[in-house]
This record gives structure tokens, sequence and C-alpha cells, in this order.
């Protein structure tokens, strides 16, 4: 009898396992998402990325006539640093260090400035993404919906990007 009842208990626990397990493999779904792509195809994210491009421009265009007055000043030193004696040569050369190390600190800020207006342009855009990835998730039963990059993912199914229907909803959505 006893033996009965471990035979029974453990069939009992073996089905219930092997049912849960079946049941497991069959309701998780995996979603894909490039979220690089979906950030510049979306409208708003066009936009943003127009807004940099300008500032960046404007920035590079300062920097660059900087650059090109601080080798003018630099092939003028070099040519009249012969004729000039060694007081002049010294406070000439350490007016031009000091050009050049305020160039290359305005050139820092200016790429810090053009990250962090990234950021802020950026930031707004990806959580309305994942409000909408969430969204689709639910509706379509995914139980994971991971970062598609070439880093990560290897290989998915067609079907299960959801990048286009994102980039679709979230422009209907903020037109």
């Amino acid at each position: 009898m006893k033996i009965l009842r471990f035979v029974l208990f453990f069939g009992i626990i073996f089905n219930v396992w092997t049912a849960d397990a079946k049941s497991m493999t069959a309701e998780v779904r995996v979603g894909m998402v490039d979220m690089q792509l979906a950030l510049q195809s979306v409208n708003e994210g066009k936009n943003a990325r127009s807004i940099l491009e300008k500032e960046f421009n404007k920035k590079k265009e300062d920097l660059q006539k900087e650059e090109a007055e601080i080798k003018k000043l630099h092939e003028e030193f070099q040519k009249q640093s012969l004729v000039m004696n060694d007081e002049t040569r010294a406070k000439k050369q350490a007016e031009l260090q000091k050009r050049i190390i305020q160039f290359q600190e305005k050139t820092a800020v200016s790429q810090t400035q053009i990250q962090q207006k990234e950021r802020n342009l950026t930031e707004p855009l990806i959580k309305k993404i994942k409000t909408i990835i969430s969204k689709i998730a639910a509706e379509k039963g995914y139980t994971v919906v991971l970062e598609k990059n070439e880093n990560a993912v290897l290989y998915s199914l067609k079907k299960d990007d959801l990048t286009n229907r994102v980039i679709e909803i979230f422009n209907k959505k903020y037109k």
C-alpha cells in the first residue's frame, strides 16, 4: 500500500511538473525592437536629430574658425621666432599655448553640451517608445521584448520584430 501511494504521489508530481513546463514553454513569446532605428525613424526623432545637427554644425563651424586662427598664429610665430629675442619669443609661445588650451577646453565643453542636448531630446522619446512597446507586448501576448542590435540578438523571426509597428503607432499618437 505504501508503495502504491509512493508511486501515485510521484506520478502526480511528475504530471504537474511536465504540464507546468509545457505551459511555460507555450506561453513564452519574445519580441524585438531596434531602439536606435525607432528613435531615428519616428517623426519626433527626426526633428530631434535635425536640431542636434544644426547645433553641432554651428559649434563645429565656430571651432574650425578658431582652429584656423590658431594655425595662422602658429605659422606667424614660426616665421617670426627667428628674429625675436628670447623674452618676446617666450611670451608669444605662452600666448599661443594658452590659446591652444582654451581651444581644447572649448571643444570639450561643446562636446558635453551636444551630448547633454541629445540626452534631453531623446530621453522623453525613449519613454514614449517604451510605453508603446509595453502596450504592444501586452496586446500581442509577448512575455519579453528585447533590444535588437547586432551585439545582443543574433537571430529573430521577422514576425517578432516590433520596430516598424512601434514607429507607426508613435507617429500616429504623437503627430
